[in-house]
């Protein structure tokens, strides 16, 4: 079936955010007497957000009583520092730029909250604005759930058999799965040594994002 339009995952697919929420985090730890977290150990579960990067730095889970007040410690330092070093990767606007031209529409779907989704994607260098933007919190459900894939495609007026999904995680591949889309994996994006991405079930595994353009 022919793509009529590419959605994407945003953190560690489109836009570099790891720098941003590392500092976010370290900020947090160093606030609590903890030691900063590296680089290298924050940047292969960015993508995982809020839950994974405290329980790097502060070996809890959700379950923990802790856990909330310092999940909103954490995004209220990551609220102030959201676009300070995040980037596109490279070959994205070029990428976006190619779809455009090609007369597919793009979007995004993220789980990330829409408190910092309205305002990061404007600070980013699009060539063309996304047709749609689903945030994490923009039907009150997240992904790996498909009904955030199946807004997206209401709002852009097309069958999801007709879209791509392109992400970095294991849920990204899930929900485009769950959601009747073909999909396709970020190689560039966010994925740790532990990780099996190869069992994950992608359609297509792309290496650099212009990489995909070819499978459309």
């Amino acid at each position: 079936m022919t793509t009529q339009a590419v959605l994407f995952d945003l953190d560690g697919t489109l836009a570099d955010t790891a720098l941003d929420l590392g500092s976010a985090l370290n900020r947090l730890l160093a606030e609590e007497g903890r030691p900063a977290q590296p680089d290298h150990l924050i940047r292969p579960i960015a993508s995982h957000g809020a839950r994974a990067l405290i329980a790097l730095g502060f070996g809890i889970h959700p379950d923990h009583p802790g856990f909330a007040e310092l999940r909103a410690r954490f995004l209220d330092h990551y609220d102030h520092s959201f676009a300070d070093r995040t980037c596109l990767f490279d070959g994205v606007p070029e990428l976006i730029g190619a779809l455009d031209q090609r007369g597919l529409p793009w979007g995004i779907i993220t789980n990330k909250p829409m408190r910092f989704t309205d305002r990061l994607i404007p600070t980013l260098p699009f060539p063309v604005a996304p047709r749609v933007v689903v945030s994490g919190d923009t039907v009150g459900v997240a992904k790996p759930d498909p009904r955030p894939m199946h807004y997206a495609c209401e709002r852009i007026g097309l069958d999801p058999r007709d879209c791509l999904y392109v992400g970095d995680a294991e849920r990204d591949i899930q929900a485009g799965r769950n959601a009747g889309m073909r999909t396709a994996l970020a190689a560039w994006g966010y994925i740790a040594d532990s990780d099996r991405p190869d069992e994950w079930g992608a359609d297509i595994h792309i290496a650099t994002p212009l990489d995909l353009l070819a499978h459309l």
